[in-house]
């Protein structure tokens, strides 16, 4: 399963060029970036094919990494900088 995240600190966004495509490809207007979902298919498509440096956006450094299917994922991330991890229990 793949997901886009962002590696920098500041934040996920997108370019313009990239949200359009994918508010026209998804037929959704889009008011924050952070409301898509970051398994889209549609938007995993934008970013290969436009490629990185044209999707991103501000203050962003955007990569798909791909994880094992069936795994309960969160998508954690300090000040902006965002990394994939696998759910487990908690206590506190």
């Amino acid at each position: 399963m793949k997901f886009v995240i962002n590696t920098c600190y500041g934040g996920f966004s997108l370019s313009n060029e990239a949200l359009k495509l994918y508010e026209d490809l998804s037929g959704k207007k889009v008011v924050y970036d952070r409301d898509i979902q970051r398994n889209d298919p549609i938007l995993i498509d934008i970013i290969e094919t436009l490629g990185f440096e044209k999707s991103n956006g501000y203050y962003a450094e955007l990569k798909i990494v791909d994880i094992p299917d069936g795994i309960n994922y969160t998508i954690c991330q300090c000040d902006g900088k965002e990394w994939v991890a696998e759910v487990h229990r908690t206590w506190e």
